[in-house]
């Protein structure tokens, strides 16, 4: 049932209207994802002087090397740890546009309903971000003993990111028509399927350039979750 979301999400694509969420949404991720690895090279090179050298032989020089060649392909093996806090902070900005969208074509008999006010749904977003850059700082504790068990440390990490992204992903989706109380106790009742759909969102962010649409997508994905388990209560 959770592919049968996701499906229906990459399914409206050719939606002008969906694919204009997607393609801002896109150009926001993108910068996003260029101001942290800004902020890594500004950090390295405060830390450790104009150029430093990484594993392989690679020269950072911080403004330079952000506009290199070279340089968009660190970032690209980067974005498979950067796009987790960046998926986060995109979820409340367009959520409440991708999921009109997705309503407007897939369930139009609803009753519309006003938006999310933008200084609630940002203070949302940098909560959210908060707790899943801070449970992932923590859980770097447990992935030095767990290195030598084999896919260990790659299991904690989708387990743990999965599980809060699901929870932000499906609780800001569900307010929208419940309130903060109701999402948070229809949450509770499906958290199965919710962390399932949150490990199925986890993994294509952690594949570059893949992990680019993952946001908006995975915003479709739980609209649909929450109307699906809506109807079944």
């Amino acid at each position: 049932m959770i592919f049968q979301d996701f499906l229906k999400a990459v399914g409206q694509l050719p939606d002008p209207r969906f694919r204009r969420v997607l393609l801002l949404g896109l150009g926001l991720t993108i910068a996003l994802l260029v101001g942290a690895y800004a902020v890594i090279l500004g950090l390295i090179n405060i830390f450790t002087g104009d150029t430093t050298v990484l594993p392989g032989g690679y020269e950072v020089t911080w403004v330079g090397d952000l506009l290199s060649l070279g340089s968009l392909v660190l970032m690209l093996v980067l974005s498979v740890f950067l796009m987790i806090p960046v998926a986060s902070a995109m979820t409340s900005l367009f959520l409440d546009d991708v999921a009109a969208a997705v309503e407007d074509v897939h369930y139009p008999t609803l009753p519309r309903i006003g938006r999310v006010p933008f200084w609630d749904g940002l203070r949302d977003s940098v909560n959210f971000l908060g707790v899943i850059v801070g449970a992932n700082l923590l859980a770097l504790l447990l992935y030095i003993p767990l290195f030598f068990i084999p896919f260990a440390p790659l299991v904690l990490f989708y387990a743990l990111n999965g599980y809060l992204l699901g929870r932000e992903y499906f609780t800001v989706a569900a307010m929208r028509r419940e309130g903060r109380a109701g999402a948070a106790d229809m949450r509770k009742a499906n958290r199965g399927e919710v962390f399932l759909a949150g490990c199925l969102m986890a993994v294509p962010l952690t594949v570059p350039l893949l992990n680019l649409f993952v946001p908006i997508i995975g915003a479709a994905t739980f609209t649909h979750l929450y109307h699906r388990l809506a109807r079944q209560d």
